[in-house]
């Protein structure tokens, strides 16, 4: 078996918030990682608005919720056992901020479409959208939606039986 060496430097960052789109994400990206000798870092960012007059629940500890959601996707995505090179990381931010920051060191940008605070009808999501127009890299935004849509089991094999699926003999 041939043993790939993942090149420095070479990453992809996987925006999660613990919707099912940034558990597709995190699937992906395992699959492209592998494709393009990249880690994988995931990114768990979150951000409390500071309002006048809002009540503070006082054992709650929003670093360590978004820990709990980071560990409960990659469990998910993963089945616990993420891919050699994983990297996870939880941090005080606005999500897209956070992200957008992150792209500018990486490869790829993989987020999905919706997380857990938009809007049910929104076809692209206000840190989706934001990262795709403005991220340091190239941005694959995953719409969970679909459910006969399933992340490809390889990247860039050709295949065995010699059919070429576009269609060039």
């Amino acid at each position: 078996m041939e043993e790939k060496t993942v090149h420095a430097g070479s990453r992809i960052v996987v925006g999660v918030d613990g919707s099912p789109e940034s558990v597709l994400a995190l699937k992906w990206a395992q699959t492209l990682a592998h494709a393009l000798d990249a880690t994988i870092t995931a990114v768990t960012a979150w951000h409390m608005e500071t309002v006048f007059g809002s009540y503070i629940v006082p054992d709650w500890d929003p670093d360590e919720g978004a820990r709990q959601i980071l560990k409960d996707a990659v469990q998910e995505a993963f089945g616990g056992n993420p891919p050699e090179g994983f990297s996870g990381v939880c941090i005080r931010g606005t999500p897209a901020k956070v992200l957008m920051e992150h792209s500018k060191s990486a490869q790829m940008l993989i987020v999905g479409s919706r997380g857990h605070g938009g809007f049910a009808g929104m076809l692209l999501g206000s840190v989706s959208s934001a990262c795709a127009e403005h991220a340091g890299c190239p941005v694959l935004v995953v719409h969970g939606e679909r459910d006969a849509w399933k992340v490809p089991a390889t990247v860039g094999v050709g295949h065995e039986d010699g059919h070429d699926p576009v269609g060039n003999s």
